[in-house]
């Protein structure tokens, strides 16, 4: 712990040093009276051509966006940029920790919106060459773990053991996280050994994180449940690819282990889905998955996916998880999730 302690101290001066080193750059170039050239380099976790010899979820970036004084949109884009980057100096200073949304609500007649704030940080961790949770700007976390598992958060304890029926939020420091025993509840984690973690939806920072440690330190399968729809499908590749949003700091995020464990398109049928649970796809769902089916990750590495993908598409229909109950309530648990498991 105290080696922890002295590489994120380290961390913390070496960035506050560059925060320092940066703005007096700019500062410097107004008093000589140029205009400052801000050079952000670009990300991207997938592209639309995988014949070509693209490098999309690698540490090195596709090109660069260039920011200077002489266009109106730049100037409000380096303001906001420095205004954040002033209280990002603060946080580091007094070794504070602060939300996006309280950082939006200290200049709201500037920022004007919470994306613009979010764009910034993303800025600011590229320049800085750093992830997010490095500036001390943390997300609420949405996600939440149940199963064989028991870990510490700096002086928190977090017990899964001990309410089996309930879940447990993801926690939101997962630097500070220090996996150490792995029990079970006396539910479906204990039938079939496994800890389960849920993102809610598109999983935030926080989960994909804390996943990624737990990955990193139990050497444990991983397997992703999601509906069959256009959505449940993009939450799977988030998971396993990264965002294209958080496509900077990809290596810290995405899970590549991660396994698709359903619900397939190919289900339906398989399992004989009732046709009342059955949903036509919109056009919306088409063109979404069409766009998706042309990334260059899904045909270079997941070929299966997208076959799965393009039979959504053929099929023309989705359903959610919930539609392997409809014959008896528990079947996802007691034989699809175990069947599952056991041919992966």
């Amino acid at each position: 712990m105290e080696g922890k302690r002295l590489s994120s101290e380290s961390r913390r001066l070496d960035l506050l040093r560059k925060i320092k080193e940066f703005t007096r750059a700019i500062i410097q170039d107004i008093s000589n009276g140029k205009s400052p050239m801000i050079l952000i380099d670009r990300f991207r976790n997938y592209c639309y051509s995988p014949s070509s010899n693209c490098y999309c979820g690698s540490d090195l970036p596709w090109g660069k966006e260039v920011l200077t004084f002489r266009k109106e949109t730049h100037v409000h884009r380096v303001d906001v940029m420095l205004r954040v980057l002033l209280i990002i100096q603060q946080l580091l200073q007094e070794n504070k920790h602060s939300s996006k949304r309280d950082i939006y609500y200290m200049h709201p007649s500037v920022f004007l919106e919470q994306s613009v704030v979010d764009h910034a940080i993303n800025d600011i961790c590229i320049l800085m060459q750093c992830s997010r949770h490095n500036l001390n700007v943390v997300s609420v976390g949405n996600g939440l773990v149940m199963g064989w598992i028991r870990f510490f958060e700096g002086e928190k304890i977090f017990d899964c053991i001990s309410s089996p029926n309930n879940a447990h939020s993801v926690p939101v420091h997962v630097e500070e996280v220090k996996v150490f025993q792995r029990l079970a509840n006396d539910q479906f984690c204990k039938t079939n050994r496994c800890i389960v973690i849920t993102g809610r939806g598109y999983p935030d920072i926080p989960t994909r994180r804390f996943l990624r440690l737990l990955i990193e330190n139990l050497r444990l399968p991983v397997y992703c449940l999601v509906d069959c729809d256009p959505y449940g499908f993009d939450i799977l590749t988030t998971y396993r690819f990264g965002s294209m949003q958080m496509a900077y700091d990809t290596r810290n995020l995405r899970v590549p282990e991660i396994q698709w464990l359903g619900v397939f398109p190919s289900d339906f049928e398989r399992y004989s889905v009732p046709k009342h649970c059955l949903l036509p796809l919109t056009a919306e769902d088409k063109k979404k998955i069409e766009a998706m089916l042309l990334r260059c990750y899904l045909q270079k590495d997941v070929p299966q996916w997208r076959f799965e993908l393009k039979l959504m598409l053929q099929k023309g229909v989705k359903f959610e998880i919930e539609a392997l109950s409809a014959h008896t309530i528990s079947f996802l648990s007691e034989s699809y999730i175990p069947s599952k498991i056991k041919v992966k």
